[in-house]
């Protein structure tokens, strides 16, 4: 059977759907991507067009289902730990003294990987934290990891991962923080307790305004899926998620310079960090 061709104006009046809903803008000229990736969504409905897919998504009873096959669909999960290593020795040896020295009365420090994939930037952040010692003397350490695909959150909870995954990982780290057996690796429980996870849409006000009082939050390589108008939407509920002074970390190709003038850009062994103004 020949599979459904999207129309120029169902297409339109899709990626408008999907960007309403979370944000993530197909621009013109890629209908062949976002066929692509919803064919199986209609085969999975039994649904023979693109109109009718639209339909069901706007007026279905089982829509708010369908809307989670929609995002685990639309969104692009390509990550691995220790990722721009750079950023995160930025990190490690420029923003961590920072907030230790901030918050050396309460000894706490929370961290936000917003857009987390299958859980390769947060459980870094936890194996940094736990090398650094922080741990050991007294500290409290919360790691805060959102998506919003329920199938990355899924993966990213059983903290198993292949080769490819760990091709950027230290020795020293695979040896300490994994177990592997046959080339299979999993996170040890001691860092994989530092880690919460959560389903958040980023352009969703509601459920971002329940996120406060983080230190750091690592929103990298997310911000290119959105149009110049997600992006000040997003960035806007991530300054609100940041206490005074906290420093949010957004990809190495990406900057907030068109965007926001909420941030002060900080120079952090040749990357640059954004600390809330």
């Amino acid at each position: 059977m020949e599979r459904p061709k999207i129309t120029r104006d169902i297409f339109s009046q899709v990626r408008d759907f999907i960007y309403e809903k979370c944000g993530i803008y197909f621009g013109d000229g890629k209908e062949y991507l976002l066929e692509d990736r919803l064919s199986r969504r209609l085969s999975a409905r039994n649904l023979s067009s693109y109109e009718e897919y639209l339909f069901f998504l706007r007026y279905d009873p089982k829509k708010e289902e369908e809307l989670r096959a929609l995002y685990n669909s639309v969104t692009t999960n390509e990550t691995s730990f220790f990722r721009d290593i750079n950023q995160l020795e930025a990190f490690r040896t420029g923003i961590l003294p920072k907030i230790m020295e901030r918050n050396s009365s309460r000894r706490t420090i929370r961290i936000w990987s917003a857009a987390c994939s299958t859980g390769e930037e947060p459980y870094t952040m936890a194996m940094i934290l736990s090398e650094e010692g922080i741990l050991l003397n007294g500290w409290k350490v919360e790691i805060l990891a959102s998506d919003i695909s329920e199938n990355v959150l899924n993966s990213a909870k059983r903290g198993v991962y292949g080769d490819y995954a760990v091709r950027n990982t230290p020795e020293r780290y695979l040896k300490r923080y994994f177990t592997n057996n046959n080339n299979s690796y999993t996170v040890k429980p001691d860092v994989a307790r530092l880690v919460r996870f959560a389903n958040i849409n980023l352009v969703d006000s509601l459920q971002v305004s329940k996120v406060r009082g983080m230190d750091v939050i690592f929103c990298r390589n997310v911000l290119i899926y959105f149009d110049d108008h997600g992006k000040r939407k997003v960035i806007s509920f991530l300054h609100d998620s940041l206490v005074k002074g906290g420093f949010l970390m957004v990809g190495f190709s990406e900057s907030l310079f068109s965007i926001t003038r909420a941030f002060r850009p900080v120079g952090i062994r040749k990357c640059v960090a954004y600390q809330k103004i």
